[in-house]
């Protein structure tokens, strides 16, 4: 088994659709994003990629939409009652309303998030696929640093991953969340939408 790396990373990501090409996030030299590979925190495709490459070296690459959040399943929209959101019968609309991305569980404890499409009287219209499913994404970036991960760094991020070890070391966070772990809009574990699962 190849060693877990150390690897700090900074890159622009775009997301194509339909031929349109839209800037997602940016992780700069100053404030990278940072990740021990083999830890199951990233897409496995984008680890792919990153981990092979040494410090300095640079990269432009594509992930389909399989190999990154796979297709838009219009399933995983659905309609839950209203109720689930209240607290004493009434919605919270400073968190709850059209557009809002909400943290979510489910009966097994498993996280994730969910956009609210549409609030009716009774129901509510929840989408659970990824933001970016159906998406192909492009990385372009540099490797700021990359060597074998310290044990001290693996468990660091271990304990970020089971939620106790706070935010610190996540280098590219972006979408503020520390939900489920990690930093960003990703949540799993990881920092940012990046190359997270």
């Amino acid at each position: 088994m190849e060693p877990s790396k150390y690897i700090r990373v900074s890159y622009t990501l775009y997301a194509v659709e339909n031929g349109e090409k839209e800037e997602i996030e940016v992780a700069t030299k100053e404030n990278p994003y940072v990740f021990v590979s083999g830890l199951g925190v990233n897409l496995d495709a984008f680890e792919a990629k990153v981990v092979p490459l040494q410090t300095g070296d640079k990269f432009d690459f594509n992930l389909t939409s399989e190999e990154a959040y796979g297709e838009y399943q219009a399933d995983f929209v659905q309609e839950v009652p209203r109720s689930i959101f209240e607290i004493d019968g009434q919605l919270n609309t400073k968190f709850i309303y059209e557009g809002a991305v909400v943290p979510l569980q489910n009966a097994e404890g498993q996280r994730f998030n969910g956009l609210i499409q549409h609030i009716g009287e009774r129901n509510i219209i929840v989408d659970l696929n990824h933001p970016l499913a159906g998406k192909q994404l492009t990385f372009v970036g540099e490797i700021v640093e990359s060597r074998e991960a310290t044990n001290e760094e693996i468990q660091q991020m271990l304990k970020m991953l089971t939620g106790e070890g706070g935010c610190g070391g996540c280098g590219g966070c972006s979408g503020g969340d520390c939900g489920e772990g990690g930093c960003g809009s990703c949540g799993e574990g990881g920092c940012g939408s990046c190359g997270c699962k």
